[in-house]
């Protein structure tokens, strides 16, 4: 028989839980929460990141900043966090042993599907002063249908903040947290569009009342797996149904434009700012596009884990030629708490962390998305500047031959892309020749036009096959 003690469920009476374990738990009275924040796209991101913020500031006595968090495809979620009264655990792992919180700023769940009607009736609320989304590219896409488009994300808002102007009540910040070029834009556009349809009483309200922060957010957050699940009912004698595995690291960078009160986030380590464009741009070309690289060039050398990647010489050294040769000089070098040096070595740091292994295949998946936002903009500045290249040619060769669906060793890819069938022919039908696949101009741009760029993939694809991953890449330093 065993003695280690049964793990404690996670709910509002915590007093069963152990903080010897290293488990901390919310240092205020949750009854004190009020709702002021509405997160669309409840997720493991948001809740190893804002709602951590949100938690540490309650911590602070600002437990005025309470989180409704509406989810957008996923009832099981909802089960277990109204099964576990809101709470959840976030567990950060680095080089030490993990550390882990029970965080409690989430106060209401819903799941949008179910009740928008429930979802319209809280944004409506004058207590709620601010609303965040992390709803990828798809959440700022307007449905043609009316009745799809009415209880989309934005046709809530619109609905709520029309409500709002009807009883004279102030409008709530709109604030994207979406790792998307420009999100706030698109939040701003897909509302004003909706409401020119309405009134445009209410689209000139809008636009004079109501503000569109952007933000630059950052933690790998790798999906929870049963492994997790496990580990942290062991290690810290809590029995979470859905814990976040999360790093150390973590960044909030938010444009200082609020309509409605600001929540003291710098307070708990974010960063207001006037303009949110550089940081954006250096954490996409830098992290994301660097990210890009390392699962086609990892999963091509038969590599599974970003850890595991990052433990080959041939592929961790291009990284950080990529990085540091390529990328960073092509990027401002004057932003306010940004030395690209340091970045990098932190990103490197973070991308070797052998506690968060992360798997490639979520780095290579929505490629026909990522490589034209995140990879594809560095090469065309360096064409653009005069600037080396190489590289970054190199590392978009290993996407189009991760395309034909086989790595280096025979193994099959399962290539998950929107656009995988129509990827996966050109590629096959060019082979060694990249014309089949840079013929895509709204994934290419003018790419087929450079001759000495597309002379350069056909060569980086021959090499690939003829040669291998370490050799072909090392040629690349001759």
């Amino acid at each position: 028989m065993s003695d280690t003690p049964a793990a404690v469920p996670l709910a509002n009476d915590l007093t069963a839980l152990d903080p010897a374990t290293g488990l901390r738990l919310p240092a205020y009275d949750r009854t004190r929460l009020r709702p002021a924040v509405v997160h669309f796209g409840v997720g493991g991101f948001h809740r190893a990141h804002q709602a951590v913020y949100f938690d540490q500031l309650a911590e602070l006595g600002f437990t005025q900043w309470g989180v409704i968090g509406i989810g957008m495809h996923r009832p099981e979620m909802g089960e277990v966090l109204d099964a576990q009264d809101n709470l959840f655990t976030v567990v950060q792992r680095g080089s030490g042993d993990g550390e882990a919180r029970v965080v409690g700023s989430m106060v209401e769940y819903l799941l949008l599907a179910d009740d928008p009607d429930a979802v319209r009736e809280r944004l409506a609320d004058p207590a709620i002063r601010l609303v965040t989304l992390t709803v990828t590219a798809d959440g700022y896409r307007v449905p043609d249908d009316p009745g799809e488009a009415r209880d989309s994300v934005f046709g809530l808002v619109v609905d709520a903040l029309d409500a709002r102007r009807r009883a004279n009540h102030a409008p709530f910040t709109v604030l994207s947290c979406d790792n998307l070029p420009d999100s706030a834009a698109a939040a701003r556009e897909a509302t004003a569009a909706l409401a020119r349809g309405r009134d445009p009483g209410l689209a000139a309200w809008i636009a004079e009342r109501v503000t569109f922060p952007g933000s630059m957010v950052d933690r790998i957050t790798p999906t929870t797996t049963p492994e997790d699940r496990e580990e942290v009912e062991h290690d810290f004698g809590v029995d979470d149904r859905w814990p976040v595995i999360t790093e150390p690291f973590r960044q909030w960078v938010i444009e200082d434009a609020f309509c409605n009160d600001r929540p003291p986030l710098d307070r708990v380590g974010a960063r207001f700012v006037d303009d949110v464009a550089p940081y954006k741009l250096i954490k996409s070309r830098l992290l994301n596009g660097t990210h890009c690289a390392l699962g086609y060039l990892g999963h091509l050398a038969g590599h599974r884990s970003t850890d595991g990647a990052m433990a080959d010489p041939a592929v961790a050294g291009f990284v950080e030629r990529l990085m540091r040769t390529e990328i960073a000089p092509l990027l401002p070098a004057d932003v306010p708490g940004m030395d690209l040096g340091d970045y990098c070595g932190t990103l490197l740091e973070r991308f070797r962390n052998p506690a968060i292994s992360d798997p490639l295949s979520r780095l290579c998946r929505r490629g026909s998305t990522k490589v034209p936002d995140y990879l594809l903009p560095s090469l065309h500045d360096a064409r653009a500047q005069g600037g080396p290249r190489v590289l970054l040619t190199f590392a978009v060769a290993t996407w189009l031959r991760y395309l034909r669906g086989v790595d280096l060793r025979g193994e099959p890819i399962d290539v998950q892309d929107a656009r995988a069938g129509e990827l996966r022919e050109a590629a096959e039908r060019g082979g060694d020749d990249p014309r089949p696949l840079l013929d895509l101009t709204d994934v290419f741009g003018d790419l087929r036009d450079d001759a000495d760029c597309v002379a350069d993939l056909r060569r980086f694809l021959t090499a690939l096959d003829r040669d291998g991953l370490p050799a072909a890449v090392t040629a690349l330093s001759r």
